[in-house]
This record gives structure tokens, sequence and C-alpha cells, in this order.
């Protein structure tokens, strides 16, 4: 029998990467499952409000953070008014127009411990948080990728922002600094989960970076967690134009040999065919396929939280629509 979606155990040990709204969305579908839920989430945002705070100070861009924690948030008065809070924005004729409350809160607390990690936990625990939030480094990152366009040739695009709104085709991805320092608490989370999510968010931006850093790549392919790939409600728009749900499932593969998906969801109205080539491209790298409606079915590239819960927690209990042929 299929466990409830709400159980009152604590749930298997779950680690999501990611950032923005695509890791968000993993968050808010995989607390309807589990309370030991970590997530790690890129530090590379150079845009909004993060990027004018980290342009005037030396910080890990909070902007994702907050997502993060916003998303895992309690359901209760108190925590869906601290959420609230924390995503106000302000709306002025001034330096503060555009600017999250929430990430000035993240940035005192930075300042006030200098401990990023205690920092992210103190805001967890204002929210009452089912879960809680890593950044992916220590140290502020910055996406780089070699773009090529159509009858122009190729120019260096750096900046997660400019990387992610490209219209061109990504030739190579870059993270700089190419070795930064990896929190401990990370790694510790990586090798003690159950289950590792991977996606969805923009593909370069959000998802590969996780394992464009060697020691983070490592980490990944060597956890004995098994691994779930999250395809995208719609590839082919923006930093990925033209590119179908296989190419997203090879990029990701590609630039992680060693890491092996065991099972991967997808939402058959994204894929053009309705999921047959990533299906089969999938079976051939030995990975197990849901294909599932996880979208909020409003023609928006929205996932349904209790959709993808769902999905998930089949997947949690070896449930596929499209199992190998072993």
């Amino acid at each position: 029998m299929p466990t409830p979606l709400r159980s009152r155990t604590r749930g298997p040990k779950v680690v999501a990467f990611g950032g923005g709204h695509g890791l968000s969305a993993s968050l808010n579908a995989l607390r309807h499952l589990t309370r030991d839920l970590t997530a790690v989430v890129t530090v590379a945002d150079n845009g909004g409000s993060s990027g004018r705070l980290r342009a005037e100070m030396p910080i890990l861009p909070p902007g994702d953070l907050r997502m993060a924690l916003s998303a895992l948030c309690e359901d209760s008065e108190w925590g869906v008014t601290w959420r609230d809070v924390v995503q106000h924005r302000f709306t002025s004729e001034g330096d503060m127009d555009g600017h999250s409350l929430g990430n000035f809160l993240i940035v005192a607390l930075w300042q006030l411990l200098d401990d990023p990690i205690a920092a992210l936990d103190y805001v967890g625990e204002l929210l009452g948080t089912s879960g809680r939030v890593l950044p992916m480094a220590l140290e502020p990152l910055d996406i780089e990728a070699l773009v090529s366009f159509p009858g122009e040739g190729t120019r260096t695009i750096r900046g997660q922002a400019d990387v992610a709104a490209t219209t061109g085709h990504v030739e190579t991805l870059r993270v700089i600094p190419p070795e930064p320092a990896i929190a401990r608490e990370v790694l510790d989370s990586i090798d003690e989960a159950e289950w590792l999510v991977i996606g969805p968010g923009s593909w370069y931006t959000s998802v590969l970076p996780h394992v464009k850093i060697p020691e983070l790549r490592e980490a990944i392919e060597h956890t004995k967690a098994r691994k779930i790939l999250t395809m995208n409600l719609a590839a082919g728009r923006s930093e990925t134009v033209g590119l179908t749900g296989v190419d997203l499932l090879n990029i990701v593969c590609d630039a992680a040999p060693g890491l092996a998906f065991d099972a991967l969801i997808a939402d058959p109205s994204a894929e053009r065919d309705g999921g047959k080539a990533l299906t089969s491209a999938a079976h051939e790298r030995g990975i197990d396929v849901l294909m599932r409606m996880v979208s909020t079915g409003d023609g928006t590239p929205t996932h349904d939280p209790l959709r993808l819960a769902t999905a998930y927690r089949d997947v949690f209990n070896g449930v596929f629509t499209h199992p190998r042929k072993d």
C-alpha cells in the first residue's frame, strides 16, 4: 500500500540540489514526504537583489538560499507569515526598490555570526522549516559559458543571470573558482543520504554547477544514495533553446560520467513525443523512468507540489511507469 503524502515518520534522508524556482519546486514536493531533507543551493546568482548586495559586499548571494528556506517553511500561521516576510520585496523610488527583506535578514546574520551555515540554521528555526538549507560552496561563484549564435560565431558570457537568459547554444560551461571550499555539512549530508534529487531548474546555471565542482561531483558519484533526475517542464527555452529532454539528460550525464542515476521523473506533456525518446535514452543508461503529469496543467511550466510529491513517493517505493527491462 502506498505511503500517505503526510507521514508521521521522519521519512527518508533526502538531499536536493539546485537553485531558484526549480529547487523550490522539488522542495515544496519533498517536504510532504520527509522532514530529513537538506537543500544544497547554488551560490552563483549575480542578478536582482542578490547581485546588488554581492556587488557591495564580499558575500554569498542570498536570494536562492532565501527561496529554499521559504519553500521549506511550516504550514502554520507562524510559518506562512514569516515566509511572506522574508519573501517581501520593497517598492520605492530609491535604492531599496526590488530588494528582498529576507536577503537583508540573511546577510545581517552572516555578519553577526560570521558563520554562513549557522546563520541559515537560525533563519530555518524562525520559519520552522522541514529540513535544512546549505550553500553549495562557502564562497560566491561565477558561471562562465562559451555560447554560439547562428551566423554570429561564439562569445564568452559570464554571470549567472546573463547565461540563464541567453538564447544561444551553450558549448562549454565552467564554474569560477573551479575548486571552491565546500562545507563539511554538505559532504556529510550527501554521504548519509538515502536519496539525492537533482533538478529541475535552469540546466546550465542551477543544475550543472553541482557536478562541475570536483569535490562535490565526487561526493555525489560515490555516495551509496540512490539518485533521481527531475526533468524540466520547459526544455528548449532560454539557455536550453532548441534542446530536448534527451539533450538535457545527455548534458548532465556527460558532465559527470561517474554519476549513475537510478530514476528519472518527467512530464510527458513537456516532451515532443510524449516521452518515448527520453524513456529510451534513459533506459540505455540504466535508468528507470516515471512518466507522469507533475505540472499544474494550466499551460504554464509550473510544477504542482502534490503531483510531484506523489511522483517522488512512487519512486521511493519502486513504482515506475516505464521500468527497465533487464
